[in-house]
């Protein structure tokens, strides 16, 4: 048996415990539901007992989950009274959503500029598709994202325009007259996978989405295998493995958005935003959004 006990994880146990479930306590304790998950089993690990049984579509406690829970709330008690008595500020942590084509580039330059401007706070990240950063943001898990917005029409501030490049795996050889493009794509709902299948179809190609995943590293593991072509942002440098087709026209750009909670600090807010717009300001090959218009677009 374990010689001690996490705090962070016996307030997750004891936040499922108020909140009736694992998905609502993720969102108080603002983690995901898989490292809620993992709190979960490490307590199990620890204490060598099992502290939750399925009943029917849910979870219970069992009776062990319940005589660890009822020690939860005494230790996470005196814990938290202890902090109000030495007059301790609890510390803050700030959590940063980013999909994966801009985590590798941009989130660097954001997470420098927060250390510099709340050196006292710690920051979490959530990485991810768009469409679930920005339902993270709207339940308020996330504090801010950076998404993408192929349709030039969603919510937050406008940071910047990414340009859209066709990839194939070198060597790949393009479909003849008449026949059918195999396209690689992220499982629906994807706006860029919609502007793809617009753009072939538009120009009176037969497309089939012939591969799919929920995550970039899938995409481009489908590309590099020569399944098909993918319509990808680009930051700047060439995916490994990959070249640009040039048999396909020209895909324009998809806007780069930064979404934030309700709530959350303005500055905060416009820390992470600056750091954003810096990052294209430093790099005149991508297309940078006017100033006026970083602020012009409000959440």
């Amino acid at each position: 048996m374990t010689n001690s006990l996490d705090l962070e994880h016996l307030r997750t146990l004891v936040a499922i415990a108020e909140c009736g479930g694992f998905s609502k306590a993720a969102a108080v304790r603002h983690i995901s539901q898989p490292a809620l998950s993992q709190h979960v089993r490490l307590l199990e690990r620890g204490l060598k007992r099992k502290l939750f049984e399925r009943d029917g579509r849910n979870m219970r406690l069992t009776h062990e989950g319940e005589r660890v829970l009822a020690e939860a709330r005494r230790i996470v008690e005196v814990h938290d009274a202890s902090l109000r008595r030495l007059q301790a500020r609890p510390s803050q942590t700030i959590v940063v959503g980013s999909t994966e084509h801009s985590a590798g580039q941009i989130l660097p330059e954001m997470i420098r500029a927060l250390q510099a401007a709340f050196p006292d706070c710690a920051t979490r990240f959530e990485i991810g598709r768009s469409t679930q950063l920005a339902e993270s943001v709207g339940k308020g898990t996330v504090d801010f994202a950076f998404v993408l917005d192929p349709g030039g029409q969603g919510p937050g501030h406008l940071v910047g325009r990414l340009p859209l490049v066709w990839y194939t795996a070198r060597g790949w050889q393009p479909p003849g007259p008449g026949e059918t493009w195999p396209l690689i794509a992220f499982e629906e709902p994807c706006g860029l996978r919609e502007r793809a299948l617009s753009i072939l179809t538009g120009e009176g190609r037969h497309v089939e989405v012939t591969a799919q995943s929920t995550t970039l590293e899938g995409v481009l593991a489908g590309v590099r295998a020569g399944l098909g072509v993918a319509l990808l942002p680009s930051t700047g440098s060439r995916p490994p493995g990959l070249t640009v087709c040039g048999e396909l026209p020209d895909a324009g750009t998809t806007h780069l958005r930064m979404v934030a909670r309700r709530g959350l600090a303005s500055e905060v807010e416009q820390t992470a935003l600056s750091a954003g717009v810096e990052f294209f300001a430093q790099r005149p090959h991508l297309q940078l959004v006017p100033a006026a218009d970083t602020v012009a677009q409000g959440a």
